[in-house]
């Protein structure tokens, strides 16, 4: 199983600046920006939490 990059909310809910914090830390590690994103939404269609596979995808 690949090495992930996973960032929850701080509170409940994903916020724009922890979304962007997650995209500057994902392209720190070097992850590439094809690599598809995997969210976790609340029953309201919040963002929860996101992840990315750290190197290729191998989906």
């Amino acid at each position: 199983m690949p090495a992930a990059l996973r960032f929850t909310g701080e509170d409940k809910d994903l916020t724009l600046d922890e979304l962007a914090e997650f995209v500057e830390n994902a392209r720190k590690a070097g992850v590439p920006g094809s690599n598809p994103v995997r969210a976790e939404l609340s029953s309201s269609g919040k963002i929860k939490e996101v992840e990315v596979a750290v190197g290729d995808d191998e989906d």
